[in-house]
């Protein structure tokens, strides 16, 4: 064979593998969604979500990340295991985007996987995860765009302020677990 062939051969092999594993990652996560939600505990749904999204994004590179983080809520949505409004969902799916650049920008695909970049990884990302999702569902489209009465309100309201805090922190902390085992196993860089 010559190298250019080659070169395609390779090109195609390397873009059969990102869509297949993009694909694996998001059928896994709503599956996990689909499964933890009728547990009703968002403690163990949302840990497992940004638990893969941050899989993706180690394993996969930001822009199997980035395809997972937008398209999780969306398929939520249709598949009536996510929030009901799809206001809500778009505000989810730039939260998931905010955490998984920020986990690209710090210990990503091409990055030093150590676990100071990972803990490093896990607080700033979801301080702003929180923060993208406070002030875009809990100050802006529960109170203005919905217009929701007051009990609904604090509802909607409480399940995204600190539990999405606490998931996203909790989801990192497991992905120092789970990514040097799949990296290794994937042929990518270890966590050392």
């Amino acid at each position: 064979m010559n190298p250019f062939t080659n070169e395609i051969s390779e090109n195609m092999n390397r873009k059969a593998l990102w869509i297949t594993q993009t694909s694996v990652l998001l059928a896994l996560l709503i599956v996990v969604q689909a499964v933890t939600s009728g547990l009703g505990n968002t403690l163990v749904t949302g840990s497992l979500v940004n638990l893969i999204l941050i899989v993706a994004v180690t394993t996969g590179g930001l822009a199997s990340g980035i395809s997972i983080a937008l398209l999780s809520p969306i398929f939520a949505f249709m598949f009536g295991i996510g929030p009901a409004f799809p206001q809500i969902v778009f505000c989810i799916a730039i939260g998931n985007a905010v955490l998984v650049t920020i986990w690209h920008f710090i210990a990503g695909y091409n990055k030093k996987q150590s676990i100071t970049n990972f803990v490093l990884a896990t607080v700033i990302g979801a301080v702003a995860k929180f923060g993208v999702l406070y002030l875009s569902i809990v100050q802006f489209v529960v109170p203005i765009l919905l217009k929701m009465p007051a009990p609904k309100a604090a509802m909607v309201s409480g399940a995204f302020s600190f539990p999405q805090l606490i998931t996203a922190l909790i989801g990192g902390g497991l992905s120092i677990l789970v990514v040097p085992v799949l990296s290794k196993a994937l042929n990518r860089q270890r966590v050392h």
